[in-house]
Formats: structure tokens, sequence, C-alpha cells
């Protein structure tokens, strides 16, 4: 949630935060109504209790027909306590959900507009000039007997595979030189739970626009997570953290890719489960613009260690998601697309998720304050798309990146490894 006490202050940055998403700003006011009328129903109660004390003291000095005639007044009040608490119950609960509806505020720097109005920030690498006609990932990845989409189809579903032999062990190769990068980084590897509660992925922010991502278990009340953020998140609710805290979680993920049909439907771009590393920041709000560039320079670090070229973009308003109120993507270059794609993705969450979560820590007064949040993609199932294609020979066979070397154990990719 954002933070009420800057919306008083100035409701105007609240407002060009909703333009600047193409939402209505008109919830702003609504927000700064519901607000008065809450805090207009808590001093209300609070006066009459207040009342209530003091003529409770008065009924017990009186005697004979003063006292019957104070019980019968403090009846009346009591009723008045009763119905100013019902009235507070009502306005805390209307600003509350009103309050949970209103996104992030976006940073001043980030572009205004929708998707494609994202600002590139630079290129990295050249993309590579093929003297023959190169293979997507797919034919790739089934020449080598390492992407099986029929079966995956026939078990599961559309947007289900199975990644076999030596693409199975290329995937944790990947993974696993993520988690080394981000131990080294000082970061604690979490494995996290893929199924969370309710009240855990609503504070992430998950469960409004972007609902209908989400996968529920209706019967146990309980969201697949599309990302480890959310259990990471959720790892230190109502808690008050005694420093500043970084994770890296290893976790499958689940999105139900919702109004998203006819998009990469061919191959292992857009499924409905992958598996992901994933950075994830607790700080001072202070130094959260910071850690944001830290964990942009720890993703750029990974890909530098796949060899592929990328792009960073800045990511418009109205492209960020609930929760976030800035975002960098890095996009790899797909030869056979001619077009980069998304790789990683890392965002500046401030306050938002920590103050619906609960999570704060101790300043230097010993003051609880409320935390900041940030994350970042180190690695997922999708950077095989770019190995592949990036890395491939006129023969079919695909040059591992040496920095995955000692982690896969192979040197190059070819079909005598088909299982």
């Amino acid at each position: 949630m954002i933070d009420l006490r800057a919306l008083r202050e100035n409701p105007e940055a609240v407002r060009a935060s909703q333009r600047a998403r193409g939402e209505d700003e008109a919830v702003v006011d609504a927000l700064l109504s519901a607000d008065e009328q809450r805090r207009a129903a808590v001093a209300r109660a609070d006066a009459l209790r207040g009342e209530q004390k003091a003529f409770g003291k008065q009924v017990g000095r009186a005697r004979g027909e003063e006292r019957e005639a104070l019980l019968a007044k403090g009846k009346e009040l009591a009723a008045e306590v009763k119905a100013a608490e019902a009235e507070q119950s009502q306005a805390e609960a209307a600003l509350d959900e009103l309050h949970r509806a209103v996104p992030n505020v976006v940073h001043p720097d980030a572009p205004h507009g929708g998707e494609d109005d994202f600002v590139v920030v630079k290129h990295v690498g050249e993309p590579r000039e093929f003297d023959f006609e190169p293979l997507d990932h797919l034919d790739l990845g089934t020449r080598l007997g390492g992407i099986d989409m029929e079966r995956g189809a026939k078990v599961a579903g559309s947007r289900f595979y199975f990644l076999t032999g030596v693409l199975a062990q290329l995937e944790l190769a990947l993974l696993n030189m993520a988690v080394a990068q981000a131990t080294r980084a000082g970061f604690t590897l979490m494995i996290t739970p893929t199924l969370v509660r309710p009240e855990i992925m609503a504070g992430t922010g998950f469960l409004g626009a972007h609902a209908s991502e989400v996968y529920r278990l209706r019967d146990d009340d309980l969201y697949l997570v599309g990302t480890s953020e959310v259990p990471l998140a959720g790892y230190h609710a109502d808690e008050i953290l005694d420093g500043e805290r970084r994770y890296a979680g290893w976790s499958s993920c689940y999105r139900r890719e919702a109004g998203s049909y006819g998009k990469d439907t061919r191959g292992i771009i857009r499924v409905h489960q992958f598996n992901k590393v994933e950075m994830f920041s607790y700080v001072r709000p202070e130094d959260a613009e910071a850690e944001h560039a830290r964990l942009l320079a720890w993703e750029e670090e990974m890909l530098a260690k796949i060899e592929v070229p990328y792009r960073v973009i800045d990511t418009a308003a109205g492209d960020l998601g609930t929760s976030a109120a800035r975002k960098f993507d890095c996009e790899a270059w797909i030869p056979t697309q001619r077009a980069f794609r998304e790789l990683t993705s890392t965002s500046n969450c401030t306050t938002f998720q920590a103050r619906r979560l609960g999570v704060r820590y101790r300043d230097e007064n010993g003051k609880p304050q409320v935390a900041a949040t940030l994350n970042g993609t180190l690695a997922t199932t999708r950077w095989i798309v770019a190995i592949l294609e990036n890395h491939q020979q006129a023969d079919g066979s695909v040059v591992v990146p040496e920095a995955l070397r000692p982690f896969l154990g192979l040197e190059l990719l070819s079909t005598r490894h088909r299982g």
C-alpha cells in the first residue's frame, strides 16, 4: 500500500502517478476522503470512550436517585459508543479496501505510457551474423532430444513441456551458476514454497489487476506462485528486522498466461510452468534506489556469462504492475525472431509490499519503520532459448558459453547427447 501520510502531504504526486500509469486519478480524492472519514470516526469514538470513562467515575460517586438517573444516561452513552465504534470499523474497512486498490507511486523518472512506451537504456553486444539459416530454439531442442512439447501437452495440456537429457542438465547448470553468483554476492539461498496463503499473495500485490494470471487451489484456499518473490516477501511478514536482508529463491513458477492466447505459443518462451532463481532484498527506503542499481548489475553479470547480445529497458509506468515503482528489464536478442525478448526483470517496490505485509526494521533511534523490498531475476528456463539460438552451429550443435561449462561439464551440445 502507498504511504497515507505522503498522500496527505503531496496528493498531486499520486495523481501524477495514476496519470503516468493510464489509470483513474479520481481514486486519489476518494482515498483522501476515506482517510478523512476514518480519522473523524476514530476521533469521535475515542472522544465518546473518554466521556464514558469519565462518566463511569461520576456514577461511582453518586447515590440514590441521582445514581439511577446517571445509570440510565450511561446506557444511552454506551449505545452511542457502540454506534461510534461500528462507524469506525466501517470507515476503516472502506479505507482499507480503497487503499489496497491503489497501485504503488511511480518513480518520477519512469517513462509514461504502456507496454510499447519503454525507454532503451543501453545495448550490450552485437547480434551475430549467421552464414547459414539459423534454427529456432524448438527445432534445435528437438534435434538435441531435449524439448518434448507433444508429450508435455499430452500429460498436462498446452504450454507444458518436458526438458530431457542434456537440456534438463543445461537448465540445472544455468540455475546453479546463478546460485553460485548470488551466494558469492552475499545472498542466502532459499528453496521456497510454491503454494502460499491468500494474505501473502495479496500482500505482494498479485491479486489486483493481475489476479487472472495466478493459479488458485480453491479447495485449499492456496495460490501457486508465479515467482519466488511472493514467498520471499512473505518470509518476514509481521516481523521487525535488525538489518538489511538478501535472499536468492529457487522455485518452480506457475502462470496462467491469461490473455496471451496466440502469443509465443511455439516452444518454451511463454509457458505455464518454469524454474527460476530470483533475488530479493529488504533494505531501508533511502537505500532502495542504490539497491535497485546493484540488482540490475548482478543481472547483467549473469547475462555476460551466457554471451548473448541484450538491451536494458526502463519499463513504462503502465506496464509496471501494481507493486513496482520502477522496473528495468534485460532483453536478449533472439535471432530467429529478429527481436529482443525479456530474460530478466528487476523491480523497486519501495515500501508498498512491506506496508501490506507488516515488514519493518528499527531505525537509529530504535523506532520501527516500514522496510523497502526489491526483486530481480538471475536465471529462468527461458534463458535456454537465448543460449540455443545465439550459440548454434550449422550442423545443429550448440556451443556452451565458457562460464557455463564448469557447471554443465560440456563444451558442446550435439545430437550424440540425445537420450
